[in-house]
């Protein structure tokens, strides 16, 4: 079947009422199926009501102090955040001492952690050199893309 054939076949189907259509010529075999109409939903906004202002009694009674809320002080220091998602590991093996603590020295390119992704182990190195003030992630702990795992300050 050629193409313009087939393209009057699609605007036949377009422009009609019909879902679906199927032609058989010779050997070849056709099928068009018109995809029902998508509902675009709107954004739906409430209605703000608009603020109404009281005066305030002569002896009010002094005003709560506001609710402070409190957020964990980000990491100080640079942070080496984990480029994939995987299971974490501070040594090589099991029984091994941990490629490095809090307080440890480290260089640029020094292997400082594993992660576990498909049954590979991925060496994490180091971008930075410096002294590690915090390990964010424990031993065995599935991590995400992105997830802060050093700190190195």
């Amino acid at each position: 079947m050629d193409l313009r054939k087939l393209k009057t076949l699609i605007d036949l189907v377009a422009e009609s009422g019909i879902s679906e259509l199927e032609v058989t010529e010779g050997e070849g075999k056709v099928r068009i199926v018109k995809a029902p109409p998508q509902i675009i939903a709107a954004p739906v906004t409430a209605p703000v009501a608009a603020p109404v202002t009281m005066a305030a009694p002569a002896a009010a009674a002094p005003a709560a102090a506001p609710a402070v809320e409190v957020t964990p002080a980000a990491p100080s220091g640079h942070t080496v955040n984990s480029p994939m998602v995987g299971t974490f590991y501070r040594a090589p093996s099991p029984g091994a001492a941990p490629f490095v603590s809090v307080g440890d020295t480290v260089k640029e390119g020094q292997t400082i952690c594993i992660i576990e992704a498909m049954k590979l182990l991925n060496e994490i190195e180091a971008d930075k050199s410096g002294v590690v003030k915090e390990i964010l992630a424990e031993n065995g702990d599935a991590v995400e893309y992105g997830q802060p795992l050093i700190v190195i300050g």
